[in-house]
């Protein structure tokens, strides 16, 4: 199968997830977060996200969520004291849904359509913090030009903060007849290509633009942030799953793999 040049693999994804967007939409959560997102203190972020944020200092920052989907993560910053909040995403669907979220909200953040690879100057040397989380890195095809583009949006002092899924689940694989065996490398180099609408519980059968989900070893996720002027201040795994409830599986085993993690990166 013929891998697609960077470019096309991130338009394709972009589409793929316009797509995507009206069954994301159909879900109950998205009804749930209807309900809820009024409140003032509103906020989604799990306590294992919320806890490397509070370390961090959100409290009367600016902060930036790069690729921020229907803005919900984006809203709750605000409930941790966030002075502004911009959240950056490609897909129009889902800043569509997060306008419309922030609409019934009390906070007023701003959400900018932009691919992160070509982000607007206006987003350079302003944030006191930005925040990638989980399904991020994987959609990009080079993690170190990733590293740079976000690293721009840092003020010099400025802390990016992820919370993502650990790059050993790629391994395996929790459809499979044995979801126990290692079903892919580590170190796999070509992007896992999919075909069908993404959505977090089970499958939309319809064809759509094709997604390319690329898998980054820890080694790659260090080097490219090194390089990119980000100094490592904090680094921990977790046994616990931030991913779809498929993935749930692993956790509690007698041989526990590291299921998530969150990483700090100050810019230099």
């Amino acid at each position: 199968m013929e891998m697609p040049t960077k470019k096309n693999a991130i338009a394709s994804n972009r589409d793929a997830w316009n797509d995507s967007a009206r069954h994301h939409k159909d879900a109950p959560d998205w009804q749930a977060l209807v309900k809820v997102v009024s409140h003032r203190d509103f906020c989604c972020i799990d306590d294992t996200l919320r806890g490397v944020l509070e370390q961090v200092g959100v409290d009367g920052k600016d902060v930036v969520q790069l690729g921020c989907n229907n803005g919900r993560e984006s809203l709750s910053l605000f409930a941790l004291g966030a002075r502004s909040v911009v959240g950056v995403d490609q897909s129009d669907a889902f800043l569509d849904q997060a306008r419309e979220l922030a609409g019934l909200s009390p906070h007023e953040p701003e959400f900018i359509e932009a691919d992160i690879h070509h982000l607007p100057a206006e987003l350079h040397d302003r944030f006191d913090v930005a925040l990638i989380t989980i399904g991020v890195l994987n959609w990009m095809p080079d993690i170190g030009e990733f590293f740079h583009h976000v690293a721009q949006t840092l003020k010099p002092g400025g802390a990016l903060v992820v919370y993502e899924t650990h790059p050993f689940l790629e391994m395996v694989d929790p459809e499979a007849a044995d979801p126990y065996r290692l079903d892919s490398s580590y170190f796999r180099s070509e992007p896992f290509v999919q075909d069908q609408p993404i959505v977090y519980e089970g499958k939309v059968d319809q064809h759509t633009a094709s997604s390319y989900w690329f898998v980054h070893t820890l080694g790659a996720i260090f080097t490219g942030a090194i390089e990119a002027g980000l100094q490592i201040s904090h680094f921990k795994e977790y046994p616990h799953s931030n991913r779809e409830e498929l993935y749930d599986r692993y956790e509690r085993q007698t041989a526990q793999l590291p299921l998530c993690f969150t990483w700090v990166g100050v810019k230099r």
